[in-house]
């Protein structure tokens, strides 16, 4: 911050104010031991207006400009002194500079969670925040109403108070704007607006206006979103019988890869498989029971249809790693080499973990029908 002051002997001859901060709204000249000689000369830059108080009365508001400080620029001055046309007295003032730019990149948020109702998810909890820029648009007001005679304001001390007029009016507005929580991102635009409009009437009455007003973002807490994770999770799921299978099957196989962990890789197995026998869960986890057909219905499930029976395949522990599928005939031929025993771990689609050969029916007949060792 510069100031420019040209002094002769006591008198003011020149007023400027020349600013280099971002956050100074007003700013008091010094006229301590001085006083404005007539005809002194006025600069008022663009973005700033100049206000005198003389004897704590608010005198001359000047717009951007040059001006001459002379009686017939002086007009509410001239007045309130009395003053006949032809004075040519230093008269003592005290004037203030106002910035009129805006101000950006001012922040507001929800301290405490807004309680909404959601016509979906019921009442929930909601977190917002944004940015905002505001300006001073009546510099009069705003010396009257705001900043009294503090000598530099900054926007800081104003900032807080306009915060609070924001969430106020968001609160309001969200509670009853009816919008769903899932669609309130698409329509941060419109409760923006909204907000803006409904704060107005109250910044106007300070002398300050808001030319921008932004919602960035509209949250809902932490634990609910896990929730609506949850749900999207078992929306791209899909068919939760086939996801069980398939996770049933990767469980068993990453177990006999993983020989410290088999028993927890087992364990999580099994209970996917009798999850697969159980009622399928409806989409807020109540069971529901799987369709059946008419004949079962009533107790005369029909027979299964005549056809080539598919052949049961058999994946192999070997060397700590799982081989296979093989077919009876290939373990026979395995069981004749000797690289398939009685105790060999054997596992089939539909069997619960994994039994030694010899305890599979199919598998322990290929042991009984075995030649005997040709003679020597």
């Amino acid at each position: 911050m510069s100031i420019f002051d040209i002094f002769g002997g006591e008198f003011i001859e020149v007023i400027e104010w020349t600013d280099d901060t971002r956050d100074t709204m007003v700013w008091r000249y010094d006229t301590v031991g001085h006083a404005i000689k007539y005809g002194a000369k006025l600069t008022v830059r663009e973005g700033q207006a100049a206000v005198f108080v003389h004897e704590g009365q608010l005198a001359d508001v000047f717009g951007p400009g040059l001006y001459l400080l002379e009686t017939n620029n002086l007009p509410i001055l001239t007045r309130l002194q009395h003053w006949d046309h032809g004075f040519r007295s230093p008269f003592k003032s005290e004037i203030y500079y106002v910035n009129t730019t805006r101000f950006n990149n001012q922040k507001w948020g929800t301290k405490n969670p807004v309680i909404a109702r959601d016509p979906e998810f019921g009442p929930v909890r909601l977190r917002a925040f944004g940015t905002y820029s505001m300006r001073v648009s009546d510099p009069a007001r705003f010396m009257a109403e705001i900043v009294g005679t503090d000598g530099e304001f900054t926007s800081d001390e104003i900032s807080f108070q306009i915060r609070n007029v924001i969430v106020q009016e968001f609160s309001r507005m969200i509670a009853g704007s009816g919008i769903p929580v899932l669609d309130m991102a698409a329509n941060t635009d419109q409760l923006g607006k909204m907000v803006a409009k409904a704060i107005e009437p109250v910044i106007a009455a300070y002398g300050i206006s808001i030319p921008e007003f932004y919602i960035e973002n509209i949250s809902l807490p932490d634990a609910v979103e896990q929730m609506l994770d949850k749900r999207t999770s078992m929306g791209i799921i899909g068919d939760l019988d086939r996801f069980g299978q398939y996770a049933a099957s990767e469980a068993m196989l990453n177990a006999s890869q993983n020989p410290g962990g088999a028993g927890a890789g087992m364990g999580a197995a099994m209970g996917a498989a009798m999850g697969m026998g159980m009622a399928r869960p409806g989409p807020w986890g109540t069971p529901q029971p799987q369709p059946q057909p008419a004949a079962a219905q009533h107790g005369m499930a029909p027979p299964p249809l005549p056809g080539k029976q598919v052949e049961t395949v058999w994946h192999v522990a070997q060397d700590g790693k799982a081989e296979g599928p093989f077919g009876r005939g290939h373990l026979g031929r395995l069981a004749a080499q000797g690289s398939f025993t009685r105790e060999t771990l054997v596992w089939a689609p539909g069997q619960v973990g994994w039994l030694a050969a010899d305890d599979v029916p199919e598998l322990a007949q290929l042991f009984t029908m075995m030649p005997p060792p040709l003679p020597g």
